[in-house]
């Protein structure tokens, strides 16, 4: 019996300890939520007294957690999700070609980190003028998403039949860049102007069209757009063409729909039809950066631009004869009213004619055809402003999507 007795009092002695243990630990508790309690009262007693040297800590919290949830969404197009940050590579099909291939729109599209505005660059709705191509390449590759602030919408080959077959036009002979804004049900090239209408200029504040002459011909490179619309020749002043020149909307063409969609378009020119123009490339590059660098969607270091020109109306001189022609004034060169343009000679020499200037101005573009036919348009010529241009932005009522590029 008096064996039993030693684990019992084991047990209590283990109990007390048990308890004493679990005392000790309840014991910081305690102290700790009363000094919590009192650093509480004394922070708002200092507050309170206008004492603020709690004050700094406070917001910390709030902001990181507020930061998370402002992360940019991201960029939705034809089906296609492109998160912020990251550039995609997408094609919108549009049809087959007779042997059943498909055939779609490339786009390549940079969402940035971000938000900033929409702006789209496209090229080669005329299927042979190439230069435009190049010009987004170079873009692209100077543009890093994580750093973007917006997006950029880039189309490089709009007229995908043409550009395979070296043609401006499409299979069925129509002129894409005089069919917009388009039919879902209409001819191929009014369905691709459909198409590129509702996924990306709808999406976009901003477009820029690129071009170069056509049917031999050549361009300085030059900008086309509405020099009265103060949105308009703001972007204009920022891409430092040569020359600027005020031009009038022509029906079913790109810029028309885009302006009539209440958004703000350049379309710039430069080079010639299946050639890349290392000037017109140079030129078109670094007035798009220049554009996107204004609206503060990138802040890439381009070399400053040279003095614009600006004109109101352009004239073309022709053939009066038919015949071998050789320019007499060059791409760019400033001309004076009578001065000649180019000489037309038969195969023996003889000359047939001589081309003179209808008035002041600059040569912006020239055919590059030397066997000419009389009434043949030989030499573009501007007319020249006398002073700059001053955007007025009291004088239109501004559209929703020209806020983006308002001035700060």
């Amino acid at each position: 019996m008096t064996t039993q007795k030693p684990p019992a009092a084991k047990k209590a002695t283990a109990k007390k300890t048990t308890a004493k243990k679990g005392a000790t630990r309840k014991a910081p508790a305690k102290g700790s939520a009363a000094k919590k309690s009192a650093a509480k009262k004394s922070t708002a007693k200092k507050t309170t007294t206008g004492t603020s040297a709690a004050a700094p800590s406070e917001p910390t919290a709030p902001k990181k957690s507020r930061s998370r949830k402002l992360a940019r969404a991201p960029f939705e197009i034809a089906g296609h999700s492109v998160t912020a940050g990251r550039r995609m590579r997408m094609e919108l099909p549009i049809g087959n070609l007779m042997s059943g291939t498909p055939v779609a729109l490339p786009l390549i599209v940079v969402h940035g980190k971000k938000d900033g505005p929409v702006v789209w660059l496209s090229a080669a709705i005329h299927g042979d003028e190439i230069g435009g191509v190049e010009i987004i390449r170079q873009v692209l590759a100077a543009l890093n998403a994580p750093s973007l602030a917006g997006t950029v919408i880039a189309a490089p080959v709009v007229n995908v039949h043409g550009f395979n077959t070296n043609d401006r036009y499409l299979p069925d002979r129509r002129d894409l860049n005089r069919s917009f804004p388009g039919s879902q049900r209409g001819s191929l090239a009014s369905r691709i102007a459909y198409l590129f209408m509702k996924e990306i200029v709808s999406r976009a504040d901003v477009g820029i069209d690129l071009h170069t002459g056509s049917d031999l011909r050549t361009n300085l490179p030059q900008l086309r757009c509405d020099i009265d619309r103060a949105p308009t020749l703001q972007l204009a002043q920022e891409f430092g063409a040569p020359i600027v020149i005020d031009a009038s909307l022509r029906d079913g063409s790109l810029r028309q729909a885009t302006v009539e969609a209440g958004k703000t378009m350049l379309l710039f020119e430069g080079g010639e039809a299946s050639r890349f123009d290392p000037i017109a490339i140079a030129a078109g590059t670094t007035g798009v950066l220049r554009v996107l660098n204004h609206l503060g969607l990138t802040e890439i270091e381009t070399p400053p631009a040279k003095r614009t020109l600006y004109s109101r109306s352009t004239s073309w001189s022709r053939a009066s004869n038919s015949g071998i022609m050789h320019l007499d004034a060059m791409l760019g060169e400033l001309v004076s009213a009578g001065q000649q343009l180019a000489t037309i000679y038969d195969p023996f020499g003889k000359v047939l004619g001589r081309i003179k200037s209808k008035h002041d101005g600059i040569v912006i573009g020239h055919t590059q055809r030397p066997l000419v036919n009389r009434g043949d348009a030989l030499s573009h010529v501007a007319r020249l402003l006398n002073e700059v241009p001053t955007p007025d932005w009291d004088a239109h009522e501004i559209t929703p999507a020209e806020e983006a590029i308002l001035p700060t």
